[in-house]
């Protein structure tokens, strides 16, 4: 095994390509989900997104060193290659993973100037915040690298040593999911959205909120200058994100 300061995966003498530990890089990207998520959590829920500036510098600069320095350099793979010590490593090419984090460091160079620079509160950071975690998710919890699917679609040729074997000639041959098993997930999923309905309808009386005309009677006297502080733009409305852009901006 030859490793420097300055190399993107590691070199084994049975491999032609360098390589990476996907068992250490799927346990960097759950921690990554897990304090991406709080932190969006908190900011959609409570409208503080000091969480979220905190989180896009530390992404960032963890990305910065796996694509610039090396991997193993990078705090969250320092951590996930801890948490699975004692695991039997399962190399993978990393040339496609250096092209998936590529994507994210991208991401997140966006979000430092839309979240942390320009303060922004709209619908492009959500966008690229959906995007990251959808990455760091199917990353995860599948095992499905999409960054690394792009880049098996531009350079078919040069994929080697995939995650799971997808880009192996034989890929195909995993286990299919029988007709049973489809049956058995729709039948799941209409008893789902057949009692959904019910256990809504079956909400307890302090859920439901307040009358209107109770909190009509109860409504205070608003000055002007803030009621217009407060009016909602239009591309929250189209979005659906009405009630999440008063509570982002301190508006009731």
């Amino acid at each position: 095994m030859r490793t420097s300061l300055f190399q993107s995966g590691i070199r084994l003498p049975q491999y032609d390509v360098p390589v990476l530990n996907e068992r250490a890089v799927r346990a960097a990207a759950g921690l990554l989900f897990l304090l991406a998520m709080v932190a969006f959590m908190n900011a959609w829920l409570t409208g503080n997104f000091q969480p979220t500036r905190v989180f896009v510098v530390a992404f960032l600069l963890d990305f910065t060193l796996r694509l610039f320095v090396n991997p193993r350099y990078a705090p969250s793979l320092i951590l996930g290659q801890w948490i699975v010590r004692r695991h039997q490593p399962e190399w993978v090419g990393a040339p496609q993973k250096r092209f998936a984090w590529g994507i994210g460091f991208v991401l997140a160079a966006v979000m430092l100037y839309l979240v942390v620079i320009r303060q922004v509160v709209g619908p492009l950071n959500l966008f690229v915040c959906v995007a990251c975690l959808t990455l760091l998710f199917f990353e995860s919890a599948f095992g499905i690298c999409l960054g690394c699917k792009l880049y098996n679609l531009a350079y078919p040729a040069q994929a080697r040593l995939c995650p799971g074997g997808v880009c192996e000639p034989d890929a195909a041959s995993g286990t299919r999911t029988s007709g049973a098993q489809l049956a058995v997930l729709a039948v799941f999923a209409l008893l789902v959205g057949a009692v959904a309905p019910w256990v809504y309808g079956t909400a307890p009386q302090g859920a439901a909120g307040v009358t209107p005309a109770a909190a009509s009677a109860a409504a205070p006297v608003v000055d002007p200058a803030e009621a217009e502080r407060c009016k909602v733009p239009e591309f929250a409305k189209r979005i659906g994100h009405e009630e999440m852009w008063k509570l982002h901006n301190n508006c009731k």
